[in-house]
């Protein structure tokens, strides 16, 4: 075996140049076990191997079983072409744009299997085609099927159905070409990878070996392969030591990696928020440069990274870790640039209190809703939005909804935000005012909304802040509390109210509702 790994655990390797065999770490010597993988992804990586394919385990569900941690995922890397994957799992589809790949689909349960590939790329679920809605019976169906083939004894599961040897004799040929062609022809292999002006590659679709495909995953973390044929973790790229390290490295020429793939700045500080590990001086140093080549990523994908990075339990670290190093500001520039001009006001304190009591949802599995979060992250240019109006007007529920609106379409310039949620945002912050100065019976009514729920945390978290009447969110929180009856006694006892203070700003509550007194005179 080639010794290109370092001596010392401490001295990291330099990863560019760190090619050569890897180093083969027997069952004995990591604390890998199959009892702690998804049986679905024991079932693809058996199948695979029994077919006489090649099956690893990659990337980060191998790092999160060798420190502890419970993956949410499990990827497999293989060098059996998509096609062949699908004709090996009759309940697979082939998704990706920039790179094809199978899904293996077990219920809820989806397996993503990558076919090695040859050169540097971005991760293969950066990119992927929505299954047909048509085609989600014929996945449970097949699931079914698939049941049944791994019920059959070992013999059985080894052989082809003869209808499919010659079909299959010939897939073995085209796989041979394929691989042959891209290995050999750079030419060819240049139609198949694309790059833009700055270097973001946009398809790349080059098949090649393990040997290969190592360099083009992004942390040396993210890079050891567990090995279904003996249970041992091949390591290229001295990725076990870094996980003993807590060291974020990323493989090969950090500039070049970064104007690959510009979302993989954001993965550094995901991991360095999920993990606590540091990343190196030398992925640190390009990112004040390269960070805004972010602004060229679509939205739509800038959105799942931000679901990433706060909805998976550790987003207060994510805020400190983007706005440290200068990221925040590039996926939310109007909500940086408030901060900015309010440093340790108010409104920071609700975004990082409602982080925190969203990483303690996750943390006790309860559910959490992008909704809210962009409640909270769009709290500070709501606000700034609503102080440009002259004052008399921060009490108008429509002024707020304009607020709304504006903060809601400067930042879908960067993160795609869809839909559903923008209406949800919309619908939080209208019933503010109605929450702080609804009395009477329509108060009942409010409790059968369907945002009631969500604008009635958003309430509380700001009363907890000092951003609303304290007293309000208790008498709200004591009426959800109480019986019907009880519910009506609360009522009749509640002497008619007025909002408290307005807006969203420092000095500032919630709007409140104005009446209009409905003209008599005639109209037109």
């Amino acid at each position: 075996m080639l010794k290109s790994f370092r001596a010392h655990l401490n001295e990291p390797l330099p990863v560019a140049v760190a090619h050569g065999a890897p180093r083969v770490i027997p069952r004995a010597e990591h604390p890998v076990s199959r009892s702690d993988i998804s049986p679905n992804a024991l079932r693809v990586l058996y199948r695979l191997k029994e077919a006489g394919f090649q099956a690893f385990l990659v990337g980060g569900c191998v790092r999160d079983l060798i420190i502890g941690r419970h993956p949410k995922d499990f990827d497999v890397a293989t060098d059996a072409l998509p096609d062949e994957v699908r004709r090996l799992f009759r309940n697979c589809r082939l998704v990706g744009r920039r790179f094809r790949l199978a899904h293996v689909v077990y219920g809820r349960d989806v397996i993503e299997v990558a076919t090695f590939r040859a050169a540097s790329a971005p991760p293969p679920s950066e990119d992927p085609v929505p299954a047909r809605e048509e085609d989600e019976a014929e996945l449970l169906a097949a699931e079914a099927d698939d049941d049944e083939l791994d019920d059959e004894s070992d013999d059985d599961a080894d052989d082809a159905d003869d209808a499919d040897d010659a079909a299959d004799s010939a897939a073995e040929d085209a796989r041979g070409n394929a691989l042959n062609s891209a290995a050999a022809n750079a030419g060819a292999a240049s139609v198949h990878r694309v790059q833009d002006d700055h270097g973001r590659l946009l398809r790349d679709n080059v098949y090649g070996t393990i040997d290969e495909d190592v360099w083009r995953r992004d942390f040396t973390v993210n890079a050891l392969y567990y090995n279904i044929a003996d249970f041992s973790i091949w390591d290229y790229v001295d990725g076990l030591a870094d996980i003993h390290a807590k060291r974020l490295r990323l493989i090969g020429d950090v500039e070049t990696r970064y104007r690959e793939d510009p979302v993989r700045m954001l993965r550094a500080a995901r991991f360095e928020a999920k993990l606590g590990f540091s990343l190196d001086a030398e992925g640190s140093a390009p990112i004040p440069q390269l960070r805004q080549l972010l602004a060229g990523v679509p939205p739509a994908r800038l959105f799942d990274e931000t679901a990433k990075l706060f909805l998976g339990g550790h987003g207060v670290e994510s805020f400190r870790v983007l706005r440290a190093r200068g990221l925040f500001g590039v996926l939310f520039p109007a909500a940086e640039q408030y901060l900015l001009q309010h440093p340790g006001s108010l409104v920071e304190a609700l975004l990082v209190q409602g982080l925190r009591n969203t990483d303690s949802r996750v943390a006790e599995d309860k559910p959490v809703t992008p909704t809210f979060l962009f409640a909270l992250l769009l709290y500070g240019p709501i606000a700034a939005a609503i102080e440009t109006l002259p004052q008399q007007r921060w009490h108008e529920p429509q002024a707020i909804l304009e607020a709304c609106d504006r903060a809601l379409r400067d930042a879908q310039q960067r993160v795609s935000i869809p839909r559903r949620i923008a209406l949800g945002v919309r619908e939080m912050y209208a019933l503010q005012s109605r929450l702080e100065g609804q009395r009477g019976r329509r108060s009942l009514r409010l409790l059968e909304q369907p945002r009631f729920r969500a604008a009635f945390d958003l309430l509380a978290l700001r009363a907890a802040i000092g951003l609303a009447p304290a007293e309000i969110a208790q008498w709200w929180n004591t009426l959800q509390a109480v019986s019907p009856e009880e519910r009506e006694q609360m009522v009749a006892a509640m002497p008619q109210g007025t909002a408290g203070n307005a807006g969203g700003g420092e000095s500032t509550g919630t709007p409140r509702r104005r009446r209009r007194r409905r003209s008599r005179s005639g109209g037109g």
